[in-house]
């Protein structure tokens, strides 16, 4: 665990608030409203790292970001968010540190996907693909919502 600010950042899984993933990914995330309850609890409990943002005042979940992996070269990055009341700390930005930077997938080859987020994710080395290397078979739930 570390403290930044007003805020504690943790990979521990048995302190994640179910109730509050649920509620943000189900209803602001663009990028996971198709998803039920029963699908966002299996991914949860199926990634390989998990890490969440707590406030310090009343330990309520304030950001969530997780990973699967297979745990030696590469790992993908998801979910990834701030709750509003709580953006603006710089947690968006010590959440992906904690991930990418601190944690056993420091040497990793990491992947994402963003439709909004690319200023954060180049701060840590991230950039966009144009060589064609990078192939996708996007889900057939989530085109619906795009």
């Amino acid at each position: 665990m570390r403290v930044v600010g007003e805020y504690e950042v943790d990979d521990r899984r048995e302190r994640l608030d179910l109730d509050v993933l649920w509620e943000f990914l189900s209803t602001e995330a663009y990028w996971g409203r198709w998803r039920t309850r029963e699908q966002v609890e299996a991914a949860i409990a199926g990634s390989w790292r998990v890490v969440g943002a707590y406030s310090r005042a009343d330990g309520r979940q304030v950001g969530f970001a997780r990973a699967f992996s297979d745990g030696v070269t590469s790992a993908y990055l998801g979910d990834v968010f701030v709750v509003e009341s709580a953006r603006g700390s710089g947690l968006g930005k010590e959440l992906v540190r904690e991930m990418i930077d601190h944690g056993p997938g420091a040497g990793f080859r990491w992947m994402l996907h963003t439709a909004d987020a690319h200023g954060l994710y180049r701060q840590f080395g991230f950039e966009e693909h144009t060589k064609g290397r990078f192939l996708e078979r996007a889900g057939v739930n989530r085109e619906s919502l795009r």
